[in-house]
């Protein structure tokens, strides 16, 4: 059975205004007939859940505690929940534990694999191989193959990715070339999901190749140290953006060509001295062997484990995480996860990574604007709290130019320090937080915590031009009076209440311009949180904020998924990004850090963050042939991709013309991808030809072609008389 719709889709005018709306008739019947207790009902004994991201979790009620008039127990009542999860998001796998009474098995993360080049992409690349050896060996045919790579640059839309309007002049071509090759690197390095986890399958064969590779490539956090170099780091990659591509294409060459002959030994860790002379390859080598083949083999009881759960057996733990930060702990899967020590977040090397995370934003921003950003706006989420155990905690604190203190033997933080001027070299900055309404349940003395830092640093007896904390807050005070109103920075939901309400409002196509996504976004998220506020509805407050942030910043932290794979990102930044152009009239700065490397952290715009994920992934051949095995949920998958695409460009207007351009010939119109879309999903192509055809309506495709608009109609009316059939 299909989880029912949460039913905002029965009443579009209650998401401007109740976010708290009860789950529908339709919603409560479905799960009462599962019910062994009810009348003519199906008599489950248990329910099973597949796919992390229901709805029943986030009905409205209490955060924890349910009672019968809370959403979740309304509904599931005292069925046990048997819930597979994604052993990488201990955030909403622990919200479905706290709400949902579920038992976790936990499941593997998809197979991943290096995205490499493709199409215009890898014929760049073969062209900038040929200019380094004409360079070299006959000048005289520069000017022509110059002339190649600027006609490709342009027909392949990479200008667009480097914000080049014309071409450069001979004199400063060689510096273009230096950033086009730093942004093909960048591009085929990513890494990106090569098809979807199959329940109780370890991977095998080149999927479990390049798994390993994937995971080899953090730092090792085993035995609580750094004390196993990532494997390209052992061969010698610096692996911070710095490396040439061609060095770094020799690298995973290399380390390919190790971790191959590896597994063609069946894993013998006695063979990883044989392999190589590199003493630091062959430790993580024989790490592969020992630790990681072993853990990936346990994928094989997650089916076995499901099945324990539903004949009432105990399910045992284990802890959370991407297994692609270095925690090869949280293998094997099949256990019933749990999350991290709350009162311990920031760690400290959470507060390293938040620290460099600030710190990289703020570069950017300075040399971008040529000043310090006065106030910046943060989303924050639970799951990614618990993931990084703080960084983007850490990171407000570090802006704030406030020090978290340690108790050494909890390793909890029980006091704030404010930085000294001469210490920070730089302003306090100020920091508005928009955080979720996990983060809100599960991080209470986190919310806490941020608010002293925040009245720590306003109280503060320092210049305005030191401490833009202060000035704002002194200047609101001298507004209102209300020194608690004038120190509030961080919002949420209503309490009882979950998300940002922008996926019901795209949804529902009833949206017309800012004004509509900044007053829902308002709505959903204009409540205060802090000390003697506790979810207090501050609107006005939420405005006079919103109006002053010159940067809006989201980071991620994992590698398993991107921009375009959620709508929370759109919903939550995107959102962040629309209410400041609606309230000022000018877009914000909009950033993206890059956490996903604590030792390798940098910040991009988001355009530049959706260029390279549309490039990377979103229209990579392979990454659409992985999607194309596995049937109905492969399609699901392309089409979810175009509508959060949309959702952002609506939001934060990050899709160029030839993006939706791109989607509609790759996804829509390519024979092979609608063939298998007819025959897989044909709801799916129908969705995909509505909205980009929505895009162009609304203008957010401003000149699509005729003849693309034509295919897209056609498709449409196609799907739709074959789906009345």
């Amino acid at each position: 059975m299909v989880q029912p719709p949460r039913g905002f889709g029965e009443n579009p005018v209650a998401i401007y205004h109740d976010p708290d709306l009860p789950p529908s008739h339709h919603y409560l019947a479905a799960y009462r007939w599962l019910d062994t207790g009810f009348s003519n009902g199906f008599g489950a004994h248990a329910v099973v859940h597949l796919g992390k991201h229901g709805n029943l979790e986030w009905l409205p009620g209490k955060t924890l505690g349910m009672s019968a008039s809370c959403g979740p127990d309304a509904a599931l009542g005292d069925l046990p929940l048997i819930y597979p999860f994604l052993v990488n998001d201990p955030g909403e796998g622990t919200q479905a534990k706290r709400r949902a009474h579920a038992v976790l098995v936990d499941h593997l993360i998809p197979p991943m694999a290096r995205a490499e080049t493709y199409g215009d992409i890898a014929r760049l690349e073969q062209l900038l191989d040929e200019h380094a050896s004409v360079a070299a060996l006959d000048p005289g045919k520069l000017p022509a193959i110059r002339q190649q790579i600027w006609t490709l640059i342009r027909a392949a839309k990479m200008d667009h990715d480097l914000g080049l309007t014309e071409r450069p002049e001979e004199d400063s071509f060689d510096d273009m070339l230096l950033h086009v090759d730093g942004w093909l690197c960048e591009i085929k390095d990513v890494q990106i999901r090569d098809g979807l986890h199959i329940l109780g399958q370890n991977p095998t064969g080149e999927q479990e190749l390049d798994l390993v590779l994937a995971i080899l490539r953090a730092r090792q956090l085993f035995g609580g140290a750094h004390a196993i170099p990532g494997l390209r780091q052992a061969l010698g990659l610096a692996e911070d953006g710095t490396d040439e591509r061609a060095t770094v294409d020799q690298t995973e060459a290399k380390a390919r060509e190790l971790v191959a002959a590896l597994q063609a030994t069946g894993w013998d860790p006695s063979a990883a001295d044989r392999l190589t002379g590199n003493a630091d390859a062959a430790a993580v080598l024989r790490f592969a062997a020992t630790e990681v083949i072993p853990r990936l083999a346990g994928t094989a009881t997650e089916i076995e484990q499901v099945l324990r759960a539903l004949d009432g057996r105990f399910i045992p733990a284990g802890p959370s995480g991407s297994p692609l930060r270095g925690l090869v702990n949280v293998l094997p899967t099949g256990r019933n996860f749990y999350s991290v020590d709350p009162k311990a977040v920031p760690s400290r090397l959470a507060w390293e990574a938040g620290v460099a995370l600030a710190d990289s934003l703020l570069a950017r921003y300075r040399d971008e604007h040529g000043r310090w950003p006065r106030s910046v706006g943060l989303s924050v989420w639970g799951t990614s709290a618990m993931r990084t155990a703080g960084d983007d905690i850490a990171e407000v604190l570090a802006l704030l130019g406030v020090r978290p203190v340690w108790d050494d033997a909890s390793r909890r933080v029980i006091d704030l320090a404010p930085m000294q001027p001469a210490e920070l070299g730089r302003p306090r900055i100020d920091v508005t937080v928009r955080i979720s309404g996990f983060f809100r349940d599960a991080f209470p003395h986190v919310v806490t915590m941020l608010d002293d830092a925040v009245r720590l640093v306003a109280d503060l007896d320092e210049a305005a031009e030191d401490n833009y904390v202060r000035a704002h807050a002194q200047a609101d005070l001298a507004h209102h009076g209300d020194q608690r109103r004038a120190t509030t920075r961080i919002f949420g939901s209503k309490p009882g209440t979950y998300g940002a309400g922008l996926l019901q409002l795209i949804d529902s196509r009833s949206w017309r311009d800012d004004a509509d996504l900044a007053q829902v976004y308002t709505a959903w998220g204009g409540f205060a949180y802090g000390r003697d506020l506790d979810g207090r509805e501050a609107i006005d407050d939420m405005n006079r904020q919103y109006r002053r942030i010159a940067v809006a910043a989201k980071n991620t932290d994992t590698r398993e998924h991107d921009i375009a794979d959620s709508d929370d990102y759109f919903q939550y930044h995107g959102g962040m990004v629309a209410t400041v152009r609606a309230l000022t009239g000018q877009a914000p700065a909009a950033y993206i850090g890059d956490n996903t490397r604590p030792d390798a952290i940098r910040t991009r715009t988001l355009s530049e963050e959706t260029t390279r994920v549309f490039r990377a992934r979103v229209v990579n051949p392979r990454w659409m042939a992985a999607m194309r095995r596995h049937g109905y949920k492969g399609a699901f998958e392309m089409a979810a991709t175009v509508d959060y695409l949309f959702g952002y460009d609506a939001t934060a207007g990050v899709m160029a013309d030839w993006m939706y351009e791109q989607l509609t010939q790759r996804y829509v119109l390519d024979a092979q991808n609608r063939t298998f879309m007819t025959e897989s999903n044909p709801w799916a192509l129908h969705g995909m030809a509505e909205r980009l055809l929505e895009a162009a309506g609304r203008g957010l495709w401003a000149q699509p072609a005729p003849e693309t608009l034509d295919g897209l109609r056609q498709v449409l009316l196609e799907t739709e008389g074959d789906l009345e059939a």
